[in-house]
Parts: C-alpha cells; structure tokens; sequence
C-alpha cells in the first residue's frame, strides 16, 4: 500500500473531557490524591466511545480515559441526521430518553448527553435525563441507549420485509 492510502484508512476522531474529579483514599500516613477522568472520543460519523482513566495528573488521567474509550467504540445507526427510533438506556441509577426529531430541531440535550450526540454525529434528537446527575452514570446509560439501536436495514432483515413495510 502507498502512503496515500494508509491515510485514508486512520480515522480521526476528537476527544471531549465529560468529568474529572478528585478522589483520595485515605491511608495510614495520609490522604492519596488522584484524579478519574471520564472521556467521549468520536468521529461525528457513527462512532463514539467512552472512557474512564485514574491517575495522580489530570493530563495522565485523561490521556487513559482516551485510550480506554477508543477501545470502547460503538457503530450509531444515524437515519436522516437522527436516531432511527426512539428508545431508553440505563445504566446504575440513571435513565437516558432518546427521541428522534425532525430536521431542524437540532441537539435538545444537556450535559454528558450533549457531548456524545455531537461527537457520535447526530444533529437533531430530543433526550431526557432522568433519576441521576452524575455525568459519568448518565453517560454509560446513553451509550448503552445508543448501543442497542438497530440499523433499519438489520430490522428489515430479521423481520424479512420491505422497505415500505417498516415503520408501519
């Protein structure tokens, strides 16, 4: 292969810091300081991860989230700009809502949920978060949300019917 074409097979996706807190555990000479970092990497054309990273920097922790968030990509079926259907993911104590919109309408999300939309490459849906605040909580539950939508073409297939015949 020419160089050429090994560049167009590396994908490039840009990274969004969703969280870091400062945790320490107590010991017996002291507290030990550390920071969790939660991370989105996407494309904005179907692919978004998540990750989390630990470390005693902030740029040491994040630089982890990235790399364990690239290892956690998930493919987002994207019909018209939004989601093909509406559906709900949960993860712990938080509940995600997702909600196709029509063109125009735009992201209508907050937060964590926010962030993932625009990386995963979705640009109108309606989203509710319910129950939790915590960032990374509510972000394991819309990636879990995003993660058992179905390609429309997949539905087609397992019910073996037409195009026409779907969203009756």
């Amino acid at each position: 292969m020419t160089e050429l074409e090994n560049s167009e097979d590396i994908e490039v996706f840009e990274e969004e810091v969703i969280s870091i807190r400062r945790v320490t555990k107590v010991v017996k000479g002291g507290k030990n300081l550390r920071f969790s970092a939660a991370v989105v990497v996407g494309d904005k054309n179907g692919k978004v991860g998540l990750g989390k990273g630990k470390a005693r920097e902030v740029p040491l922790a994040i630089k982890k989230a990235v790399a364990n968030a690239k290892k956690n990509l998930i493919d987002v079926p994207i019909l018209n700009d939004t989601i093909p259907y509406y559906t709900v993911g949960a993860f712990g104590a938080g509940r995600v809502v997702l909600r196709p919109a029509s063109p125009g309408t735009g992201v209508i999300a907050g937060g964590a949920v926010r962030v993932i939309m625009e990386l995963s490459g979705i640009k109108n849906i309606l989203t509710k978060s319910l129950r939790s605040k915590n960032p990374f909580t509510v972000a394991r539950a819309t990636m879990n949300a995003l993660n058992t939508l179905s390609a429309p073409k997949e539905i087609q297939d397992k019910r073996g019917i037409g195009e026409e015949d779907l969203w009756q």
